[in-house]
This record gives structure tokens, C-alpha cells and sequence, in this order.
């Protein structure tokens, strides 16, 4: 019988069993307290690289909905001249 493509000659592999992470929540989700607001400039400071481009949502740790409401939170601070659009 000829050997079909991919077939192991070895041992078989040990099957892994799946490990479950648990979800990590957002900074803003995670204290009730806490909320994203433009004149809020240390906390929005954080969220933004030294050249003034907004942390990816894998990097800031943020849900997709705080992030998009990061994004217009810091939009509106430019505006209103609260942060640099480039520093």
C-alpha cells in the first residue's frame, strides 16, 4: 500500500487539551467609576503614542466599545485644543 501525503511514520502526537484564559476586561469596564471623558487629559495622555496615534485596542487592553469612544474622546479634546494632535 502506498503511503498517502502527510501520513507519519512515527509516534502518534499526543492530543493537547484546550486551555481557557479568562477574558480580561477593560480598564473602563472593569472600574464603574472610571469613565472616558475629553477633559480627562492624563487618562486620554495614556492612550496615545509620543506622536500622537492612538494605541491599537491590543495594546491599550481596551473593549471595542470604550475604544471607540476613546477615539471620539480624543478627537474632541484636539478640537477644543485640550491635547496636541502631534507632540
Amino acid at each position: 500500500m502506498a503511503k498517502r501525503f502527510g501520513a507519519r511514520s512515527g509516534p502518534a502526537k499526543r492530543k493537547r487539551k484546550p486551555r481557557f484564559r479568562e477574558q480580561a476586561k477593560c480598564r473602563f469596564c472593569r472600574d464603574k467609576g472610571e469613565s472616558i471623558d475629553y477633559k480627562d487629559t492624563p487618562v486620554l495622555s495614556k492612550l496615545v503614542t509620543q506622536h500622537g496615534k492612538l494605541f491599537s485596542r491590543k495594546r491599550s487592553g481596551n473593549c471595542a466599545s470604550c475604544q471607540r469612544k476613546v477615539k471620539d474622546a480624543v478627537k474632541y479634546a484636539r478640537f477644543m485644543a485640550l491635547m496636541p494632535y502631534v507632540s
